[in-house]
């Protein structure tokens, strides 16, 4: 075994009867005493002055530490630290700290010095190590413990002023050379500095981490992992940026994996994150590496220990407020349906109103890549009928028009339009949505289909899932919920379906029938003018015509005629809703006012089959070919 391990074991019994955590003083000692004997043994004989030096050091540690528990000696001092006593040589102290020098020099007055460091930076263990340099111990520097190390050497003033080849001198040569240049080990030591950030900052480790991460980056971007959408692939120059990828990976990566930055505490990613954004890192990246962060540390579905642990420190509203701060504002950088998923986390969590916000304003400029299911944000508050947050999609639905350009893509528009109709249908059903709620989502609906050619069968199929959940609702308050509806911008298929829907009020379905009658007429109007122009065509090539003529002229005015009186039943009926009346027979069954559209036309098809006297009236028409005429 070598010496470096006894001497090891030794020094932790030393602390551990110096600081009361071997309750029994006989059994410490001996076991102290049958270490040195160990030692004594299988050390070699070397006659080197650097042999004896330890020796009589480790001896005088030993008389030290076991007559602390029999005696007083003039030369020791105790030091009161995070709750633990150490008792250390006062020449040994004084000689390297500068600062427990001035502080020992000031109280040599007393008899039994002692010293309590409550500001002292780093932890008990951290002090250990350096008490274990104040007897000449070789100390094992690694990147877990070199930022707390030299924040407590320079603390207590361990320069080379002090003492030649001091602390704080090594601590730094090794932060310098072993940990900066290394990507892993420089994330692992800027873990570190968390309970030390005031001290760090003041010596300039912070800046010296900011630095040597952020060029790191900036010539490896991918060491913050990939964006989320639309990945860098350049493929002319993407063999080249491999292998530099590559390059800069093994110089400043020695592991296979490299440590993630979404393991750094929240206040050191906020800042390291802002610092990049000042440098010009690329945006991509930084907004992937945001949403990573947020879905490890701030979604309430997330199930990992050490998450759990992580969150009784901060919040999760704090997560999700500092990266919503810094996501860049430029567009697509991430997906609509992660934005939206970062937004239901800020209204669970019950973020700043800022924070929403700033969610809501990204989210409208790519409304268009989202879908129904998306939308459906829960609402917070204690009201049941507000199951979805509605204020949230109406602002939603503002940003996207005050973000939309007449120089973009008309079919985004549309997109809108069609997935505020299919979000209205979908929470339609809900029966606990108030009528002024639905109201307001149809007025939102139909504004975003403004200016489009969009119909009006999405709004009309959400009036009627609503009305079919809301049997209760009054014949006025029936209307009120289909004042949006745009007849006129229905289908045949709607308008034949709407004619015959007993939950419609009778109003709707009288304006339905009426819009019916006047499309009619126009297409009949239309009919009859192909009509006249072709017989007028006929006139000229017949000179004999027969029976036929006379059939023709008869028909086109009993049409005219059904027409009229189609005309005459449409304003009658108009006239007694106006006047307020009601007729028994419409309100007996609303479905016999499509029959007796249908009767006056003396046609017993469809609504689509509205040509049926047309094709009947040219079957008699003269042949173009036909010789007799």
């Amino acid at each position: 075994m070598s010496s470096n391990y006894w001497f090891e074991g030794a020094f932790s019994q030393m602390v551990r009867l110096e600081t009361g955590q071997l309750q029994c003083p006989t059994r410490g000692i001996s076991l102290l005493v049958g270490l040195f004997v160990v030692l004594s043994l299988s050390l070699p004989h070397c006659k080197s002055k650097t042999t004896n030096h330890r020796r009589s050091k480790t001896s005088k540690m030993a008389r030290e530490s076991s007559g602390n528990l029999v005696s007083t000696s003039p030369l020791d001092i105790h030091l009161h630290i995070h709750g633990m006593n150490f008792r250390l040589n006062r020449e040994l102290v004084v000689a390297k700290s500068a600062k427990l020098a001035v502080l020992l020099k000031e109280g040599q007055h007393e008899e039994k010095p002692s010293l309590s460091l409550p500001d002292i930076p780093g932890d008990s263990k951290t002090f250990e190590l350096v008490a274990r340099f104040f007897y000449g111990y070789d100390l094992n520097l690694s990147a877990s413990n070199i930022v707390p190390l030299v924040c407590l050497a320079y603390y207590l003033e361990m320069t080379e002023a002090q003492s030649p080849n001091n602390l704080l001198k090594k601590s730094l040569a090794f932060f310098q050379q072993r940990v900066l240049p290394s990507w892993n080990e420089s994330i692992k030591a800027f873990i570190t500095t968390e309970h030390v950030l005031k001290q760090a900052s003041i010596v300039g480790l912070i800046d010296a981490f900011l630095d040597s991460i952020t060029n790191k980056v900036l010539t490896d971007p991918h060491l913050l992992g990939e964006p989320i959408q639309h990945p860098i692939q350049n493929d002319i120059d993407g063999d080249s940026n491999n292998g530099q990828r590559s390059i800069s990976r093994r110089l400043f990566v020695p592991d296979c994996q490299s440590e993630d930055l979404n393991t750094l505490p929240l206040c050191l990613y906020e800042l390291i994150m802002f610092f990049m954004i000042q440098r010009g890192v690329r945006s991509e990246f930084i907004a992937g590496s945001l949403f990573r962060y947020a879905k490890k540390w701030a979604f309430t579905g997330s199930e990992e220990a050490g998450v759990v642990m992580y969150m009784k420190m901060v919040p999760q509203r704090e997560v999700i407020e500092v990266v919503q701060k810094l996501l860049p504002d430029k567009r697509s950088l991430i997906p609509c349906k992660s934005l939206l998923e970062m937004l239901k986390t800020a209204v669970t969590l019950q973020a700043s109103s800022d924070c929403i916000n700033g969610f809501e304003l990204r989210i409208g400029k790519q409304l268009d890549e989202a879908t129904v299911e998306d939308l459906l944000i829960p609402c917070q508050s204690y009201a049941r009928e507000m199951r979805y947050d509605m204020e949230s999609v109406k602002r939603i639905l503002k940003n996207f028009y005050r973000s939309y350009t007449s120089k973009e893509d008309p079919s985004r528009l549309i997109t809108v339009a069609v997935l505020m109709e299919g979000f209205l249908r979908e929470v339609a059903g809900d029966i606990d949505m108030q009528k002024d709620t639905f109201i307001l989502l149809a007025e939102m609906s139909v504004a975003a289909s403004h200016g489009t050619q969009q119909n009006s069968d999405g709004i009309y199929r959400a009036i009627d899932i609503y009305l079919e959940k809301h049997g209760y609702l009054t014949e006025s308050e029936r209307e009120e919920v289909c004042k949006m509806l745009d007849i006129h911008k229905m289908s045949a298929v709607a308008r034949e379906h709407a004619a015959k829907n007993q939950r419609l009020p009778l109003r709707v379905v009288v304006q339905v029938l009426f819009v019916e009658q006047l499309q009619l007429r126009d297409v009949i109007s239309n009919e009859m003018k192909d009509l006249e122009e072709r017989w007028g065509k006929e006139e000229e090539k017949v000179v004999v015509v027969g029976d036929g003529e006379e059939e023709v002229r008869i028909e086109m005015e009993e049409m005219d005629g059904r027409v009229m009186e189609l005309e005459e039943e449409c304003y009658r009926m108009r006239r007694e809703i106006e006047m307020g009346g009601r007729c028994p027979a419409l309100k007996k069954d609303k479905e016999k006012l499509w029959k007796q559209f249908k009767r006056v036309l003396s046609c017993k098809s469809s609504i689509h089959d509205y040509d049926c006297h047309v094709k009947k009236k040219k079957s008699r028409y003269p042949r173009e070919d036909d010789s007799t005429l």
